[in-house]
């Protein structure tokens, strides 16, 4: 019996030393490349481990806590198209020429330029809207594919909810302008504001611009000037915050948009889908496609966090009392 007993251990000793790791477990020693594209924000806004952006510091900072660190099993590749997006395809090439294991896109164009380039390599949306339509997943419980992801899409009804919001924050003004470019304004989003002014009788002015440029947009506003401001959802609007907040600022407008960064910068008001959760959600599903999951079997999943904030100092600098009854309905005051 004895005699037997040595080899039976060394049996089970080698084979736990050759046994194969958990599959939810990274492996030793493997360097992860995970590629981030912007439409429009500066690359430079992506840099270090601390980014000035908050989406990309949202995403980065959730990698870390999920054990991914840059330079020891992580090599995160920041891209931006900066508003030329005709670029959208030559990025998303070089991420797949350097090997990139999963690549995370921004908006629909960025996610379709990189269904057109790759059928192989893994996509996550970090936002889109309406990807079936757009044609980028099968349906939203099966994506079918090699992309999946998040959608901002909760309906045209939420751009329509801002408005209220900012109405019932403001019961005075009549005339808004909306800041958007023609595809925002004639799109499904667009249509979901015109049918709240109806209901509010408010007048829209479309104060139209292009990805890059507002001059225009704000020569009109100025010379008309309008009651109150309102920006739609779009990346374009989101990567110049701070440009539309600085001219509603000199221009002493109130104004709304989708975004707590815009409110952070400035601004007025925000109601919306929170963004940062967005690309904190996207990095969860980076993580599980790296450890073995496939995008055709992971659910395309909507936006669960939706946030009223509101800039107190900005509303006491514009002379404007806002009503109790909005404020109590805010999820974060700014004092």
């Amino acid at each position: 019996m004895r005699g037997g007993v040595a080899p039976v251990i060394v049996f089970l000793a080698l084979g736990l030393l050759v046994a194969p790791l958990p599959a939810d477990a990274q492996q030793p020693g493997k360097m992860y490349r995970v590629g981030l594209i912007f439409t429009t924000s500066p690359v430079s806004e992506m840099a270090g481990p601390e980014p000035v952006h908050p989406l990309a510091r949202a995403f980065l900072h959730t990698l870390g806590s999920l054990g991914y660190v840059e330079g020891q099993n992580l090599v995160f590749e920041r891209r931006s198209a900066e508003g030329k997006f005709e670029r959208f395809t030559e990025i998303v090439a070089e991420l797949v020429r350097l090997k990139t294991d999963v690549i995370v896109t921004a908006g629909v164009p960025t996610a379709q330029a990189a269904k057109q380039v790759t059928t192989t390599v893994p996509i996550v949306m970090a936002t889109s809207d309406s990807p079936i339509e757009a044609g980028l997943v099968a349906s939203l419980a099966r994506p079918g594919g090699n992309i999946t992801g998040l959608t901002i899409n909760t309906g045209p009804e939420i751009e329509g909810k801002r408005l209220e919001l900012l109405k019932d924050a403001l019961p005075k003004i009549s005339r808004v302008a909306y800041l958007g470019m023609k595809t925002d304004w004639e799109g499904s989003l667009g249509e979901g504001v015109k049918a709240a002014a109806k209901g509010l009788n408010v007048t829209l002015l479309h104060a139209e611009h292009t990805p890059n440029e507002y001059a225009g947009a704000f020569t009109l506003i100025a010379r008309q000037r309008p009651d109150a401001l309102f920006v739609p959802n779009s990346a374009p609007a989101f990567a110049n915050r701070r440009l539309i907040v600085e001219f509603a600022v000199k221009n002493r407008l109130p104004g709304t948009s989708p975004w707590r960064e815009f409110v952070e910068a400035g601004g007025l008001m925000s109601y919306g889908v929170s963004l940062s959760d967005l690309f904190r959600r996207a990095a969860v599903f980076v993580d599980k496609i790296l450890k073995g999951a496939k995008p055709a079997d992971l659910p395309v999943e909507q936006p669960t966090k939706f946030e009223l904030v509101i800039n107190l100092k900005t509303a006491k600098s514009l002379g404007l009392t806002i009503p109790p009854s909005v404020l109590v309905r805010a999820d974060e005051v700014i004092r």
